[in-house]
C-alpha cells in the first residue's frame, strides 16, 4: 500500500545554486512518514506521553536529479520489510513520472530508555498484508 504526500519547494528549501539542499529531502521524507503513520491513526503524541517513539536508524539514499524552487513534488513511501521492532521503508520523491531522490529508511520503535519494542499492532498488520517480511 503506497502513501502519497504532497508538497512544493519554498525558497527555504534552495541553496545558492537555486536547487533543493540535499539535506532537504530528508525533511520531505520525514513529513511523508509522520503523515503516513498519522494516517494509520497512530497517535504520535500518545505514544511519547507513555514513552515510546519511532527512531530513524539507518537511511541509505540516492539523489537522481535535482528539485527547484516552486517544484510541485510527491513523496512515495511503501513498507518493505519488518521485524519485530523495526520497519523498512522505501521512499520516493517524485515530480510528476520523475524520481529525484529515493530512500531506504529503517525505522526502529523505542520504549522508555530508548529500549527496542514491538511496533505498534497496526504497522505490523500492514506490513505482513503487502508481504514484506524479514
Amino acid at each position: 500500500m503506497t502513501h502519497r504526500f504532497e508538497t512544493r519547494v519554498f525558497y527555504e528549501d534552495t541553496d545558492m545554486a537555486g536547487i533543493v539542499y540535499h539535506a532537504n529531502y530528508l525533511k520531505f521524507i520525514e513529513r511523508a512518514r509522520s503523515d503516513w503513520v498519522g494516517a494509520l491513526g497512530i497517535d504520535q503524541n500518545a505514544m511519547l506521553a507513555r514513552g515510546e517513539a519511532f527512531a530513524v536508524h539507518r537511511i541509505e539514499a540516492d539523489f537522481h536529479a535535482p528539485a527547484r524552487f516552486d517544484d510541485r513534488l510527491e513523496v512515495l513511501s511503501d513498507p518493505v520489510a519488518s521485524g519485530p521492532a523495526r520497519l523498512v521503508l522505501a521512499q520516493r520523491v517524485m515530480r510528476g513520472a520523475a524520481c529525484l531522490f529515493s530512500a531506504r529508511v529503517t525505522l526502529v520503535c523505542l520504549g522508555p530508555g530508548g529500549r527496542p519494542r514491538r511496533l505498534p499492532p497496526v504497522l505490523a498488520r500492514l506490513v505482513a498484508d503487502a508481504g514484506a517480511g524479514v
